[in-house]
């Protein structure tokens, strides 16, 4: 058992099922609260009758206040779980730029922002951020999903730098492929990059509460990420001339 999570308040966007739904079992396996989110109300009740748990239903970015409540009034952890893999190039619709940039970026500042004034006033608190190997790298045919990544990535990177000396622990996890419903839809691109190695969302669970344990920042349920990362940053032009020979393998398949 993981003593940090024992009798904690956890709140899990986007936990109706894959990775989400896989941390609200942990959490609650763990000795945790859990309230599990999900804009499909169904889902939500579902996973949370089996885990013990209380279902909150409705837009991740506006739950924070009915979470809390749920919880008796504290909220421990909190995990922004829930995303969109917005697939498409730089001619993809507005709207789905802002789909994107909503669900994956400001769902967590909006969460941030209603959290923090009661973390920094008790010295604790835990944010988990569910990322993706795009925001540390980037993913073919996806623009909208690989750019507000990267964005979720920089915003949990932000609030560990500035809040860690208040007590505020910061978590990125990110994977590569996850089998999961958003997997299937990533279509042709996910089936080239992601399918080869990808786990299921129990092993995100398991590598986020190593992580814990261990007090990191950064969360990798792939350990080799590690790896293209750091040949990303030390060789920009190879690592760009590596993926453009990646995207010109998917252009030549379709």
């Amino acid at each position: 058992m993981v003593e940090a999570v024992q009798g904690a308040g956890v709140v899990v966007t986007g936990a109706g099922g894959g990775i989400g739904a896989a941390l609200a079992r942990r959490f609650a396996a763990e000795g945790a609260r859990v309230v599990v989110n999900d804009l499909d109300a169904e889902k939500a009740k579902a996973v949370a009758e089996e885990v013990g748990g209380i279902a909150v239903p409705g837009d991740a970015s506006s739950i924070v206040d009915q979470a809390r409540d749920a919880l008796g009034g504290v909220v421990d952890v909190y995990c922004a779980n829930a995303g969109v893999a917005s697939g498409g190039s730089e001619a993809a619709g507005e709207d789905v730029w802002a789909l994107a940039w909503d669900v994956n970026v400001m769902a967590h500042v909006r969460a941030a922002h209603a959290l923090l004034p009661d973390w920094l006033e008790r010295g604790g608190g835990r944010f988990v951020s569910t990322v993706s190997a795009a925001g540390l790298l980037t993913m073919i045919g996806a623009a909208p999903y690989s750019v507000t990544k990267h964005g979720a990535y920089a915003f949990a990177e932000w609030l560990s730098l500035t809040y860690r000396h208040r007590g505020v622990k910061v978590h990125a996890i990110c994977p590569q492929g996850v089998r999961t419903d958003m997997l299937t839809a990533s279509g042709s691109a996910g089936e080239l990059v992601l399918q080869p190695t990808a786990i299921e969302p129990e092993a995100v669970a398991d590598a986020l509460f190593a992580g814990i344990e261990e007090d990191r920042f950064l969360i990798l349920p792939h350990p080799e990420v590690a790896g293209y990362y750091q040949a990303r940053a030390a060789d920009p032009d190879r690592w760009l001339g590596n993926m453009n020979r990646l995207q010109q393998k998917w252009e030549a398949a379709r």
